[in-house]
């Protein structure tokens, strides 16, 4: 009778097949995977989404691994979403995070899913987050997303979750200048990784120094810089009383609700794009057309899209 059960009712009971199967349907787009998530999106919503981004070597997978279990440790059930770089000869993700979190298997309170790059994370962007919402839904208490650096679709990507930790090294030379202009806003919490290397303080006092120069309206969180050595778990439940703080005020001040929204409004645009996508594509008799058009100059790439998606 379970195997027969429809695939998100199955999920919502917090069956491990049911959720690999579902997580699989997602990442492959296949079909009936919309219908899935718009089932088990109803149920999300209970859980506190953590993303984890900076730059590469920062130590961020195992940083999530020590995270995840503090959090057991504490009784809580924890997902975790791992962007991974791809092959390069066969598209594959390389699995280094699962590697690093291997301590973990075995424990059904732990959740791990890599999904690859295939070189291109804005694409990765709605199958990461349409993850989050399957492990929600599937009653885990954390949802950890990890992503694989620092560029511009990473950013996108962890807007959609609810706490944003930056993670930083010492000896990254202009590392802080590097995430300053993207990074900067979006950190609910700095975390100086790999605490134990010269310079740590250095990079701590740069955090906070930008911290201070930038502007806080009145009532606004107050970011915290903390110091963490991931691969020995020192400062780490520091790090989680910090996100425990931080959800805390969302709950009491309503930014919870905002971030929900501004979630739901991001996922709502890359939905419509990814419609868009497969509608204007090479081949279909209208966009071939307007491609005519345009490359005999008798029209313009600007009016030719306002065309076809009048036509839509």
């Amino acid at each position: 009778m379970t195997a027969k059960a429809p695939l998100a009712e199955r999920v919502l009971r917090g069956e491990q097949g049911a959720l690999a199967r579902a997580l699989t349907l997602v990442e492959r787009r296949a079909p009936g995977c919309d219908e899935v998530v718009a089932e088990l999106h109803r149920a999300a919503g209970r859980a506190h989404v953590i993303g984890v981004t900076g730059p590469p070597g920062s130590g961020k997978s195992t940083l999530v691994a020590a995270m995840a279990a503090e959090y057991r440790r504490a009784g809580r059930t924890v997902g975790i979403i791992a962007v991974d770089p791809s092959s390069v000869f066969t598209g594959g993700a390389i699995l280094g995070d699962r590697i690093r979190m291997s301590e973990l298997a075995g424990d059904r309170g732990v959740f791990i899913r890599s999904f690859a790059t295939r070189g291109a994370l804005g694409g990765l962007a709605r199958v990461a987050l349409d993850a989050v919402t399957v492990l929600d839904a599937a009653g885990r208490d954390i949802v950890v997303l990890e992503t694989v650096g620092v560029g511009q679709a990473e950013v996108d990507v962890v807007s959609g979750a609810q706490s944003v930790a930056v993670v930083s090294v010492p000896g990254l030379g202009d590392g802080v200048q590097a995430i300053k202009a993207g990074l900067l806003e979006i950190a609910d919490v700095h975390v100086v990784n790999k605490a134990d290397r010269d310079g740590a303080h250095r990079t701590v006092s740069e955090l906070r120094e930008m911290l201070r120069l930038s502007r806080r309206r009145p009532g606004q969180w107050n970011v915290p810089v903390e110091q963490t050595v991931a691969h020995s778990g020192e400062g780490v439940p520091d790090l989680i009383e910090r996100f425990d703080e931080h959800m805390t005020w969302m709950a009491g001040n309503g930014e919870r609700e905002r971030r929900a929204r501004r979630a739901a409004a991001t996922r709502i645009r890359w939905a419509a794009e990814e419609l868009v996508r497969g509608r204007l594509r090479p081949g279909s008799p209208a966009f071939d057309a307007a491609v005519d058009e345009v490359a005999g100059k008798r029209d313009d790439p600007a009016a030719a899209a306002r065309r076809l998606l009048e036509q839509l």
